[in-house]
């Protein structure tokens, strides 16, 4: 099973031509067995970068302990980590293009820790049993041109809040709660579909998910990755559709993010007139560069 994780060359002719739509099985981090070890397999893309490592909560951030090993021209590192397990906080520790040194989220995480921490965590997202057969089935059928569509936009961490405790300070509710709550709510008033604002992982409350550092990954404010399935799968068997809001505009300036991403433009247009956006002070991506072509389209097919 660990081989089948390595980033193989035909990985790579793919990802060079932007269409491996399924990269994020491949990038990011993913638990495995190799050579009869459990551990993890991590891999990212850092074209321009002098060296990459990966620390964490499973080597006690030490930069050495866990050297990645470029897998071919285009860039991409990877390494088996034994040992490494689900829940563990990581990033990827950079030398970049011009020795400095970056610590940088993982950019196809599927969890990250609480802000205002900014690590990536290691979790499993294929172990969920869903049970929504039956709308998934019935969704092939329906015609939004003919049947009647309502959507109610919902920001889930402004919509409904818990009093203050000093165990839920912000009084968020969690996904599940959420489930339930919008469920009754949608049902009543007639909606037919949620949609739901910003909530792939961003750094900012502010920014209501607008500008996203994890794209992979539905932010920990209101949970983790399973309660976030819990909630889709409740709203479909109870025959509401979902619609996600998709930030693919632009990203923030934030140093563990996107941004100058191994010392180089990575994701970003590397001419401030094309890269920038002045008034959100935020990166634009580089759209003609395939492996950012693949990063979004791969990002939009992923949720």
């Amino acid at each position: 099973m660990g081989e089948s994780m390595k980033f193989t060359e035909l990985d790579q002719y793919l990802f060079g031509q932007g269409t491996n739509y399924e990269i994020y099985k491949k990038l990011g981090a993913h638990p495995t067995t190799y050579r009869r070890r459990k551990g993890v397999h991590f891999a990212v893309w850092a074209p321009n970068a002098q060296s990459v490592s990966v620390i964490g909560e499973f080597n006690d951030w030490d930069e050495e302990a866990n050297p990645m090993t470029k897998a071919g021209p285009i860039g991409v590192y990877e390494v088996f980590v034994p040992g490494a397990k689900i829940g563990q906080l990581y990033k990827f520790f950079i030398v970049g293009a011009h020795g400095e040194k970056l610590y940088k989220a993982d950019p196809y995480a599927n969890a990250a820790e609480m802000r205002p921490g900014t690590a990536s965590k290691i979790v499993d997202i294929t172990d969920y049993k869903w049970k929504d057969a039956t709308w998934i089935k019935n969704r092939e059928k329906f015609d939004e041109k003919e049947q009647p569509m309502a959507i109610y936009e919902v920001h889930p961490g402004s919509w409904k809040k818990h009093p203050w405790t000093e165990d839920n300070e912000d009084g968020f509710y969690n996904y599940r709660e959420l489930a339930q709550s919008l469920t009754a709510y949608v049902k009543e008033m007639g909606y037919t579909h949620v949609e739901l604002m910003g909530i792939a992982e961003h750094p900012f409350d502010g920014s209501w998910g607008y500008q996203v550092t994890g794209y992979y990954a539905p932010t920990s404010r209101y949970g983790t990755p399973q309660d976030f399935k819990y909630m889709i799968d409740y709203f479909h068997r109870n025959k509401i559709g979902v619609i996600l809001d998709w930030v693919p505009a632009h990203f923030p300036k934030d140093a563990h993010g996107l941004a100058n991403f191994d010392g180089t433009a990575v994701y970003e247009h590397a001419d401030p007139r094309q890269g920038e956006h002045p008034d959100w002070g935020t990166k634009i991506y580089n759209y003609g560069r395939p492996e950012v072509k693949n990063f979004l389209i791969a990002n939009a097919l992923y949720w």
